[in-house]
């Protein structure tokens, strides 16, 4: 499994004045793309919604009769539908309407765990390292009853890590199950547990109010506000001050004297808010998650989504040449490609663009980035102003201003008037003027169109560029 460097083996603390927010908590339908795709009349149904996945591409949502329906990508199954079609359209999942949802959790796996408000549990998506909790290895595309172990027991709060689960009774009592090759189960080894089993050893006799999963790390708050952590450490994650896993739950001691009401888990960082209402933050920090301000954009979450023929429902064909794509994320992502793209598609053939530009269109949808040389990123240009990505043309201007040089001033320019990018016209306008005589030698400047060699000299004469 992939993990983020180890940093130092002093962990530091800091804390921050900020509100933390629960992972698990329900979300304002308003505020996510993934609804654009429902019409107004279901929208007004909502009654309960939780977003999940890699970059909440998929939605859970509970309408005002208590019916249950499902929405997005359905990687590996984890839509809990039956099978693994992507889906635009709200499907109702039968074996969860009436009941009420108190809470959700999704693994990268991935996986899905849920509670009713009566405290029962299902689980559903993929299961190689039993993550399921229900005694075998065996995927499940169907929400099942997790009840081994946990009978008479009402659960209610579930945290996932990438291939293990964990729950929390009633009673103060935390189960888990799944992977457990850090130790991130708690039972002291690291064999993979199958089904639920209680988390013993420092939390015999204590009574557990919150609990949260990393990527392969367990946490959980006690109510005297103590936090007991365990399972991977490799990027200090877990606050004990080295880089060592922990096979059993271990206190934080540098939390010493400091009350803790909830705890929450990133892929390898952590975050605890205290009961003055400060967050402690620790663990990895490469894209400054430690910070109030900086965060990991959606779309590069998808990152490793692009281009994956496995999950992927629709195929761009370009130049005789396949690109793989998920047609839920163009319909999310691209207003353009939400009016043309039926659920009947399964390959669109494109020719108005060259295959650089549309990789590389494609693949910003899915990273917020672009990765071409700067002649390309005319294309891509071209593309942003037609499709009328406005983020994309600033990066494309970006890109061309970074590649200019004096082979491609003039070509460069000449794209910047026609797509009407009037700070780079000027920017290239400038860059000529600065390098005039070796661009006026160039192949670009002798094939020059003829209205815009005319704009140019007079503008270049204006600012006094033949002056001698």
């Amino acid at each position: 499994m992939e993990d983020e460097p180890p940093p130092s083996q002093e962990v530091s603390v800091k804390v921050l004045e900020a509100t933390l927010l629960s992972a698990l908590k329900m979300l304002d339908v308003g505020k996510w793309p993934i609804f654009s795709l429902c019409s107004q009349e279901e929208l007004k149904l909502i009654r309960q919604a939780c977003v999940f996945g890699s970059a909440g591409n998929e939605v859970l949502y509970a309408t005002e009769n208590d019916e249950v329906f499902v929405l997005g990508m359905n990687c590996s199954g984890c839509l809990g539908t039956g099978d693994m079609q992507s889906t635009i359209e709200p499907r109702r999942l039968d074996s969860l309407c009436g009941k009420k949802i108190a809470c959700l959790s999704y693994g990268s796996g991935p996986h899905v765990v849920l509670a009713t408000e009566e405290g029962e549990v299902y689980t559903w998506g993929h299961n190689a390292y039993s993550q399921l909790g229900n005694g075998t290895t065996n995927h499940s595309l169907l929400p099942c009853q997790v009840s081994t172990n946990l009978v008479n027991k009402k659960v209610i709060e579930v945290a996932c890590g990438s291939h293990h689960s964990m729950v929390l009774t009633s009673d103060g009592e935390v189960y888990t199950w799944g992977y457990n090759n850090s130790g991130q189960v708690g039972s002291g080894s690291t064999a993979n547990q199958p089904i639920p089993r209680r988390v013993t050893s420092c939390l015999q006799n204590k009574i557990v109010v919150n609990i949260a999963c990393g990527q392969m790390c367990s946490m959980a708050v006690v109510e005297n506000g103590e936090v007991y952590v365990w399972g991977y450490n490799g990027n200090g994650q877990l606050g004990l001050g080295s880089s060592g896993n922990q096979p059993t739950p271990c206190r934080i001691a540098a939390l010493q004297g400091i009350r803790v009401q909830r705890v929450a888990c990133g892929y390898a960082h952590t975050l605890v808010l205290t009961d003055e209402g400060q967050i402690y933050a620790w663990g990895a920090n490469s894209y400054g998650q430690l910070e109030p301000d900086d965060h990991l954009t959606v779309a590069q979450s998808l990152k490793k989504e692009f281009d994956n023929p496995e999950t992927a429902d629709l195929k761009f064909l370009v130049d005789g040449k396949y690109i793989h794509v998920h047609k839920v994320l163009l319909k999310i992502r691209c207003e353009h490609f939400r009016s043309i793209l039926n659920n009947d598609d399964e390959i669109i053939e494109m020719s108005e663009f060259s295959y650089p530009v549309y990789r590389a269109f494609l693949e910003y949808l899915y990273t917020d980035n672009i990765r071409l040389p700067p002649e390309d990123a005319i294309g891509l240009l071209d593309l942003a102003t037609l499709y009328r990505e406005n983020r994309l043309k600033k990066l494309c201007q970006q890109t061309i201003k970074q590649g200019i040089c004096e082979e491609n001033a003039i070509a460069l320019l000449s794209a910047a008037v026609k797509y009407e990018a009037q700070d780079l016209e000027e920017f290239c306008f400038r860059f000529c003027i600065n390098h005039l005589t070796v661009v006026t030698q160039t192949q670009g400047f002798a094939e020059m169109d003829h209205d815009l060699l005319k704009n140019f000299i007079s503008k270049a004469s204006r600012v006094g560029a033949f002056r001698n």
